[in-house]
């Protein structure tokens, strides 16, 4: 089982963020994992009719199939390592895991038209 794994199937079986799993979610994924777990604290991942979203500071980022539109994913990352993920996708990952995720039953264009 690799370090990544450990943490989901961990997190999973806890059913919430402990000390233990925030600890090695971090061990795995640094600084991502920090900014990730903040992220789901502060409820910022969302679910539309057509995929996730997670708000960021300036911007949001969509996440679908593991992959994510922010820069550190498309330039920096390598998406065959799974270590190596973006906190936007982290987030949506341990959203999942623990049912924090925002569901809005809605297209996420009718949500940009607002703003």
């Amino acid at each position: 089982m690799t370090a990544v794994e450990e943490w989901q199937d961990a997190l999973a079986e806890e059913g919430e963020l402990t000390a233990p799993v925030v600890d090695r979610i971090i061990a795995v994924h640094g600084s991502r994992g920090t900014r990730a777990i903040e992220a789901v604290a502060e409820e910022r991942v969302k679910e539309y009719r057509d995929f996730v979203v997670v708000v960021g500071h300036t911007e949001e980022y969509i996440v679908e199939d593991g992959g994510c539109t922010c820069e550190d994913s498309q330039y920096n990352l390598d998406r065959d390592d799974p270590t190596q993920r973006c906190w936007h996708v982290l987030a949506v990952e341990i959203a999942a895991r623990i049912d924090a995720v925002d569901h809005h039953d809605m297209w996420y264009s009718e949500v940009r038209e607002f703003l």
